[in-house]
């Protein structure tokens, strides 16, 4: 579908990749993994076509679309969520609004006027184009992405400049899953996302027909998706043909071996290097002597990769010991205006307690956070803290209250002071302040950059309770294992506003869940992977809600035990329906890979001026138009079976749905 070629990229003197080459292929799950500053953005923008690679090229067929979303930055204004979301139809809708004044026209036509035939010819050409939109399912499956990623209905009428950031991001990935591009480009798409979208994205990603290329630091959600990893590491790009985690394991092998070839190396220059000094002025051996310096000037040196930020230890400075009961709230009420986030909430943490805190945006995870910081008032009720508990909060807005006229390193010197510069500067490195960036002014840093520091600042703080808001958000994978390393081996209180399961797992043991509609926030025993696991048996188990299937009544209902066989029978029949179409469609896009392959093979050999000029220009050409309409046929008949797997699978997953299984 397309080739990187050859593509080399410098930034300020540094060489992030030199003659990177791969092919993404249909269907292909592709990870950039590596640490910030590596150039996975940058290569992400280069295919996407919006940056210029120094030299290379990217080649791909002009049918094959690609479509990206960047980490931030994108707005809507001036239409309804809806109707953005309909725009990304744009092309399907001008087919429609051409066809209507089609039609209008020829029932003012006089029928035998040759005017009347060539409009309806025409016609018929409209009519075919917008078949291939199937412009009838535009409506449910807007409603379907919308809803996926969180909208609710009510939202769907209000106009875009009425969401925050956030939810920008959201109406941009919309539009983009709703254009279904030839290959989808995601830059930290779960950034904004709650739990529920972020699996519904892992949900729809894997079922995608085209190929997607994802950046992200959730290991959870790229081990669930990817098949593939492109590793940026010292201006080398490697390719591991498995999931981040396999990626992982493989380069720590790679790094073994690379260690143990250079540590032999070593012996056998320091032996080398022995002889020619003993022996390069002694008259009889000198000429063996210069023999072994010319060789050794002739080995290809190994060089060790990069030292790994795991390396470096985070210790925060363990507190003193609270009391029992950490906080406690009794009867708490807050709104904002008329928007009343909690009502009458009771909630107590005790000691050692580490507390993931999840739920949809908007429904007060970072309003709980500040009141249980103090940092927010509450409207009625009552806060109580513990005996001596002393608290570190790091708030999502943190960052704007540092200090803009000292650097990096002053701004964590004024917290801990400057005994242990040293140590300090090596901690910094774990958050990505490398080298001279300890000496920024803080007016200079990014956003990401500013919270990364505020971050250091809050961990570096005594205290025996910490509130964590997203921590991860700006992190790098290796940052956040050092992160994560240093919360457990943390002796104190924990409370963490996050949806990154692969972090969260081994530090948290309960999970609440706060919701957007006023329901009082639930418990979930372990970590979020046991909350994702608990929900999912809740979700077959619990009775149906809407209203159609309350009017069907209950007395009539299978019990449990009953409606699992049945679903159990009806998936059975599903995939035996859909095996021999999945099948034959892997089978098509295998054959769309080879001929691909062979059409860009010989889209490059057309490029080289001097390809006219020999024997075989014309057969070449021939094939080449062959293999044009062979592309097409194949693309319309994938399309066709699509269309069977995704009508087929629907009707399966409703008669699933069908039934609903009692309580008790």
């Amino acid at each position: 579908m397309l080739a990187v070629d050859n593509i080399s990229v410098q930034f300020l003197g540094r060489v992030l990749y030199k003659e990177l080459s791969f092919t993404v292929s249909s269907k292909d799950r592709i990870c950039f993994a590596g640490p910030n500053g590596a150039g996975k953005s940058t290569l992400m923008k280069i295919i996407a076509g919006t940056m210029t690679p120094d030299s290379g090229n990217v080649n791909r067929a002009k049918y094959i679309e690609v479509g990206y979303l960047p980490q931030d930055g994108i707005k809507h204004s001036g239409s309804t969520l809806f109707d953005e979301a309909e725009s990304a139809f744009e092309n399907a809708l001008e087919l429609k609004n051409k066809l209507e004044e089609a039609s209008d026209q020829l029932g003012s036509l006089d029928t035998s006027s040759s005017e009347y035939a060539e409009t309806l010819e025409i016609y018929g050409e409209l009519q075919i184009d917008l078949d291939n939109y199937d412009i009838g399912k535009m409506k449910p499956t807007i409603e379907k992405v919308l809803s996926g990623l969180g909208f609710k209905d009510s939202d769907f009428n209000r106009k875009t400049e009425e969401f925050s950031g956030g939810w920008q991001m959201r109406i941009a990935l919309a539009k983009l899953l709703l254009q279904k591009p030839s290959i989808l480009l995601l830059d930290e798409p779960t950034n904004h996302l709650d739990m529920d979208s972020q699996l519904w994205l892992e949900s729809y990603i894997q079922n995608y027909q085209g190929a997607v290329i994802l950046i992200s630091h959730d290991r959870a959600f790229l081990d669930s998706i990817v098949r593939k990893t492109l590793a940026f590491e010292s201006g080398k790009v490697n390719e591991f043909s498995g999931n981040y985690s396999y990626y992982i394991e493989q380069s720590a092998i790679l790094r073994e071996q690379i260690q143990r070839a250079y540590n032999n190396q070593q012996k056998d220059i320091a032996k080398a290097e022995q002889f020619i000094n003993r022996f390069r002025s002694k008259a009889r051996r000198a000429s063996q002597a210069q023999s072994r310096l010319k060789q050794l000037e002739r080995i290809e040196r190994i060089e060790l990769p990069q030292e790994s930020q795991k390396a470096i230890k985070l210790r925060f400075p363990q507190p003193e010991r609270s009391g029992q009961i950490v906080i406690e709230l009794a009867n708490v009420t807050r709104s904002y205006g008329e928007n009343i986030v909690f009502k009458n909430l009771d909630f107590r943490i005790d000691r050692g307690e580490k507390i993931a805190i999840i739920g949809a945006n908007g429904a007060g995870k970072s309003t709980f956070s500040r009141i249980l910081s103090g940092a927010d008032e509450v409207d009625s009720g009552e806060r109580k803290t513990g005996h001596k508990v002393s608290i570190s909060h790091f708030a999502q807005d943190h960052a704007e209250k540092l200090n803009p006229s000292m650097s990096v390193l002053e701004t964590i010197e004024e917290e801990v002071g400057r005994d242990n510069g040293g140590n300090l500067r090596s901690l910094l490195g774990c958050f990505l302040f490398r080298g001279d960036d300890v000496f920024k002014k803080v007016s200079v840093l990014s956003g990401g950059e500013r919270s990364r520091l505020s971050l250091a600042k809050i961990l570096l703080k005594p205290a025996n309770f910490l509130i964590l808001d997203e921590p991860t958000n700006h992190l790098d994978m290796q940052s956040q294992n050092v992160l994560q390393e240093a919360l457990l081996a943390y002796q104190g209180t924990i409370v963490i506003v996050s949806h990154n399961r692969d972090f969260l797992d081994p530090i948290t043991d309960k999970v609440i869940e706060f919701y957007s509609n006023g329901t009082t926030p639930r418990s979930y025993p372990g970590n979020l992977s046991d909350y994702i696991e608990k929900k999912k048996e809740e979700e077959i188990f619990s009775p149906q809600l809407d209203e159609q299937k309350t009017k069907q009544g209950t007395s009539s209902s299978p019990n449990r035990k009953e409606t699992r066989k049945l679903q159990g029978k009806i998936r059975q029949e599903k995939a035996e329906t859909l095996k021999p179409l999945q099948e034959k469609l892997e089978g098509i896009e295998d054959n769309i890979k080879l001929v691909e392959d062979r059409k860009l093979e010989i889209e490059k050999a057309m490029a080289d001026p001097a390809f006219f000029k020999s024997k075989e220009s014309a057969d070449v050409t021939k094939e080449y138009k062959e293999i044009h309409a062979e592309v097409e046929k194949l693309y319309s008949d994938w399309s066709l079976i699509s269309d069977d797997i995704e009508q087929i699978t629907l009707s399966f997953d409703e008669k699933i749905n069908s039934f609903s299984a009692p309580e008790n």
